[in-house]
């Protein structure tokens, strides 16, 4: 039986690792076509391997989602090898190498974390909706975080993109509604991904402990149950969902 994606193209940013990898397996599996973005060559390839041995389509472009040249060619790259773009997941993203306070927070980390989480997102987002506008439909998902609905001490250039994210997302949901697209985010809690991992062992044990404790279910997320989600707000089962951003965060900002 086809899946609920059978037919349509899907991209998404981010998807050598992490929860950008577990949402291009969740569309591969409800038979979407996928271009597979990310600037790690060889985790998107490992990413498309997964993909196609699994019966699936995919194809890798490597991208840098800060350059406006670059993003308007995966796109075109997409229109090119499948015909046209149904589902987009803005996944690419960066965290903070240091959580000084605002008024100490080092210029150039407070540019590269702005440029990727938020520029970069508005950048897919603009060749991303010029295509979908020649269609006449189409669905976005961005990942913002629960960052973009609460404030963290020591975060502020992660936190203020992720508002970005949030304001930009609901931003363009109300201008495009009118033409078939709808645009939503996801706002993940602490989620097992490679980034988080990596901070974990660099930082000790009891970090995971705190992390699992700010969540009111008491665990860090899986990359699959914030894929479950993307997917689902691209599938037509969402079809008057718009401007939304859903918390899939154990409960952290209910609290």
């Amino acid at each position: 039986m086809p899946g609920t994606l059978d037919g349509k193209v899907a991209l998404v940013t981010g998807a050598a690792s992490g929860i950008g990898r577990a949402t291009a397996l969740t569309f591969a599996r409800e038979d979407a076509k996928l271009i597979i973005a990310d600037m790690n060559e060889e985790g998107g390839n490992q990413t498309v391997h997964m993909i196609t041995e699994n019966g699936g389509e995919a194809t890798f472009v490597q991208v840098d989602v800060t350059s406006a040249t670059q993003v308007e060619a995966m796109i075109s790259k997409t229109v090119e090898t499948y015909g046209r773009l149904d589902c987009a997941h803005n996944n690419a993203g960066v965290t903070q190498r240091d959580y000084p306070p605002t008024g100490e927070y080092p210029e150039d980390d407070w540019n590269r974390v702005i440029a990727i989480n938020l520029t970069g997102v508005w950048l897919c987002m603009k060749y991303e909706l010029q295509q979908m506008i020649e269609q006449g439909i189409g669905a976005i998902v961005n990942t913002a975080s629960a960052a973009g609905l609460i404030g963290i001490a020591g975060r502020s250039a992660y936190v203020a993109s992720k508002h970005g994210v949030v304001g930009l997302t609901k931003t363009a949901a109300l201008e495009y509604a009118k033409q078939g697209i709808r645009v939503n985010c996801v706002c993940p809690g602490y989620i097992r991904t490679p980034m988080v991992e990596y901070v974990i062992q660099h930082e000790g044990p009891q970090l995971e402990e705190q992390m699992a404790a700010r969540e009111p279910i008491g665990r860090l997320g899986k990359p699959e149950e914030i894929a479950e989600t993307v997917v689902w707000l691209c599938s037509d089962a969402a079809s008057f969902v718009t401007g939304h951003a859903m918390a899939v965060d154990g409960g952290w900002v209910v609290q």
